[in-house]
């Protein structure tokens, strides 16, 4: 048990960092930006507490905004990936979640890309609405939305795949 919280607290401080210091100064054409900090919630052991869950994303996209001075917005959009997460696995890994067997070193490479896509357009959506928050702008939102999530689920199963995945 100790090992799992060390694991998550080790992961937790070191996305917190790559974001803040290496991603958050990317920004290709203006629009895209990678947010590899939504690696945690992903990766976050299904077994423990949803509470837990939840209020650790709401503090990972706290911290994120304020090193960001964003108002709140990654952090909505962390607890919201974190609220559907559920439903992201059950889609993408059917049975192995309803017995909660699931580990994402050992899984099939396309349920996780799967489950890091759809969860990742969900945070990008929610996020890039929230920022811009007019709908007369809805065009611009698809567009970070779309340019972003490649860039970040890219990058996530890239760095998922290096460090999570066991060697053969």
């Amino acid at each position: 048990m100790n090992n799992v919280i060390s694991i998550n607290t080790i992961r937790f401080v070191v996305l917190l960092l790559l974001q803040v210091l290496i991603c958050n100064q990317i920004d290709f054409f203006g629009f895209i930006n990678p947010y590899i900090y939504i690696i945690f919630i992903f990766l976050f052991p299904i077994k423990d507490e949803r509470l837990l869950l939840l209020l650790t994303s709401f503090l990972l996209g706290m911290l994120i905004d304020l090193f960001s001075d964003s108002g709140g917005v990654h952090a909505a959009a962390a607890v919201s990936l974190a609220y559907v997460r559920p439903i992201l696995l059950k889609s993408s890994f059917g049975m192995l979640y309803e017995h909660h067997s699931i580990k994402f070193s050992t899984t099939d490479i396309g349920s996780l890309i799967t489950y890091i896509t759809f969860g990742t357009i969900i945070h990008h959506f929610i996020l890039f609405s929230l920022e811009i928050f007019n709908i007369s702008n809805i065009l611009l939102i698809l567009q970070k939305t779309l340019f972003s999530s490649i860039f970040t689920i890219i990058l996530s199963i890239l760095i998922i795949i290096l460090f999570s995945r066991n060697k053969k």
